[in-house]
């Protein structure tokens, strides 16, 4: 590929400028995304590889990034486990029903990728002949997707899921265990057909105490980390999002990760200095900035890269996904305010 500044950013290796991504990159931001949209439903894009692949690769030729992300949706997974997902046009992706109990867990089943989720592998494979950057694959963290399986009200709080946990422990970890290897099948299906790097998406672990996110949360990620880390001899960079769990940053890189990406309620300088350079720091800038003016948009930007200072090992991105409502010329603005302005901070290695 012609341009590999964010893998050798995950591997900490030495880059001319700080990499930049974008979460929810593919979205409804894009006049060409919407385009798409009108024409197609949700389920029906991202289970056509061809759709998929399509606005997967929009981003990078529109904004410029130096990664892509595969279109697809962490739900996906449960679906292929077994429940039925379907589409609210005003909520969201939801299931059909919810677990509720060990019956429940017993009919589901771990499937193979190769079978039950081969359209995001298609378009992987497809996506990879036609770009010439990175490509990210993905996948809920199992605590998360252990969420939404089971929460039958609201997804804002997961008020339900956290009372499974509470009251039926033990069956909370025998689905988790089920979740766990269903999850480090997929990356490792996502590796082999072509993704460069993996995202944990670790969405909801910051609903959980302390106690409840080691037990229900960082076990299983670990377990899902050390599996594919396995599989390929820790040569493939593993990203962990744990979105509102930055005051456990020193559990998160011990979950063996190659880098950690935070949200923007943490200082990125103190995420380094904590992490002793040990992993790499993906992040931070708040999703917001990007709906200010163009000139906040570069003085944030630049802030974040004064923050994480000199010497590599760090990929810019959102703290969280790209709001729909973003004007695109800022995302234009963010890509070459990094692209410019992080090369002062890469100068040893010219």
């Amino acid at each position: 590929m012609k341009n590999d500044l964010f893998l050798r950013a995950c591997r900490r290796e030495k880059t001319e400028r700080t990499p930049i991504w974008i979460m929810r990159q593919a979205g409804r931001y894009l006049p060409e995304y919407r385009k798409i949209r009108q024409r197609y439903d949700f389920l029906t894009m991202i289970k056509t590889p061809e759709i998929a692949s399509e606005v997967t690769i929009q981003p990078i030729e529109i904004i410029g990034v130096d990664a892509g992300i595969i279109f697809s949706d962490i739900l996906v997974l449960p679906e292929a486990m077994g429940l039925k997902l379907y589409i609210d046009e005003g909520k969201g992706p939801r299931f059909e029903k919810h677990i509720q109990s060990e019956a429940e867990i017993d009919k589901l089943f771990i499937p193979d990728p190769t079978d039950k989720l081969k359209y995001v592998l298609d378009a992987i494979k497809l996506t990879k002949r036609n770009i010439d950057v990175p490509l990210i694959g993905f996948s809920g963290s199992p605590w998360t997707l252990f969420a939404y399986m089971v929460e039958s009200e609201s997804l804002k709080d997961f008020k339900n899921a956290k009372i499974f946990i509470y009251s039926k422990p033990e069956l909370a970890h025998k689905l988790l265990e089920k979740i766990s290897i269903a999850v480090a099948d997929f990356l490792i299906a996502q590796i082999e057909y072509g993704a460069d790097a993996v995202q944990i998406f670790d969405t909801w672990g910051g609903i959980l105490g302390y106690d409840e996110f080691k037990e229900f949360s960082l076990k299983y990620i670990r377990i899902v980390v050390e599996k594919v880390k396995a599989r390929f001899n820790g040569k493939v960079p593993i990203i962990l999002f744990s979105k509102g769990t930055w005051q456990w940053i020193d559990e998160i890189i011990n979950t063996g990760c190659d880098v950690i990406s935070i949200d923007w309620t943490f200082d990125i300088s103190e995420a380094r200095k904590r992490s002793l350079d040990s992993v790499s720091i993906q992040g931070n800038l708040d999703p917001v900035v990007l709906l200010s003016e163009p000139d906040v948009v570069v003085r944030e930007a630049v802030k974040i890269l004064e923050r994480y200072g000199e010497g590599d090992g760090h990929i810019f991105n959102l703290g969280h996904g790209i709001l729909p409502e973003t004007p695109v010329e800022n995302v234009k603005i963010l890509v070459q305010t990094v692209k410019s302005e992080s090369q002062k901070y890469h100068k040893q290695n010219f």
